[in-house]
């Protein structure tokens, strides 16, 4: 059975959720870089950077996971070769170089507000 997983302060404008849960798969929508006290999109990089990750780590335990039931991670930036901050927070989230989800960097619209965004599949063991 399939189950809609949604973060309060993540809320998509339009009625879709953050993620859904299909037996152990979840796959999330976009995930923005948007402050989920605030509801504000940063201006800068490291800002947006820091958010994204954190509201992808809020999603998957929404969705009964953790970080690292995290399998692939796709990223979505305005400038590719502003990594920077991106890397930063990939290596917070993922700091074993031996337990890494697959990643894949894809471009954003130049008239997109976000710098970056990602999305992200995970197998959560299930909890029986």
């Amino acid at each position: 059975m399939r189950k809609s997983i949604s973060v309060k302060g993540l809320s998509h404008r339009h009625p879709v959720p953050n993620a859904c849960r299909i037996g152990n798969m979840v796959f999330s929508g976009a995930v923005h870089g948007v402050s989920p006290i605030t509801h504000e999109l940063p201006s800068g990089m490291a800002d947006q950077s820091a958010n994204v990750f954190a509201n992808m780590l809020a999603i998957i335990e929404a969705a009964g996971g953790s970080v690292e039931d995290i399998i692939k991670v796709e990223i979505y930036l305005r400038d590719s070769s502003d990594r920077n901050a991106v890397n930063e927070e990939w290596l917070r989230m993922f700091p074993d170089p031996q337990s890494r989800p697959a990643r894949h960097v894809r471009p954003l619209p130049p008239d997109s507000p976000s710098l970056v965004q990602s999305e992200f599949i995970a197998v959560v063991e299930d909890v029986a």
